[in-house]
């Protein structure tokens, strides 16, 4: 096993284009090894650096079509940028272990939901994910905390708690959101 490793990670990295951040990995019980470049699991090892292929400024490629689905949706483009920042750290090609894709991580039945037939397009994902937060904004009456706990966790969760769910994962989360959005506000982004 340990002579596969370094040949698949090898294969991992030739097969990433467009990726940030360090690779970690962790073999299971039944020998299936699993990389990811968020590790959620304390079975995770640092295995090495992703590349970083995107423009120095964080979302540049991305910022026209943010700013489009932004404006036709009335959402803050940095609220956006912070959410995707977040979510994917800009890596169109990002895919959650629960498997949400994308810039901002559409998990695929809301992805099917708000019509994006390819979470991996920017232009769609970017479109669907704004749509989203959009309806998640008017559905909680403006409550930014609210609707980002909804956007992670799930609308049932916020519904059942009234407020940010217990998850640690979406309690992070939100933190996260919210210390981007006021760094891209400072930015005038």
């Amino acid at each position: 096993m340990k002579g596969l490793l370094p040949v698949m990670g090898l294969l991992l990295c030739l097969s990433i284009s467009e990726a940030i951040g360090d690779i970690y990995y962790y073999v299971d019980e039944e020998g299936v090894v699993h990389f990811s470049n968020v590790p959620t699991d304390e079975r995770f090892k640092f295995y090495m650096k992703e590349r970083r292929s995107f423009p120095k400024e964080e979302g540049s490629a991305y910022e026209g079509l943010i700013r489009e689905a932004c404006e036709r949706y009335g959402v803050d483009v940095a609220l956006v940028k912070a959410m995707i920042k977040a979510e994917s750290d800009f890596n169109p090609r990002a895919v959650s272990r629960k498997g949400a894709m994308g810039l901002m991580q559409l998990m695929p039945g809301t992805a099917s939901l708000l019509k994006v037939r390819d979470s991996f397009d920017p232009r769609q994902n970017v479109e669907g994910g704004v749509r989203y937060i959009r309806y998640l904004l008017d559905k909680y009456r403006g409550d930014l905390v609210r609707a980002l706990a909804a956007y992670n966790a799930g609308e049932g969760a916020v519904s059942s708690y009234g407020r940010i769910p217990p998850y640690p994962e979406t309690q992070r989360y939100v933190q996260k959101v919210l210390r981007y959005y006021h760094e891209y506000r400072g930015k005038g982004r």
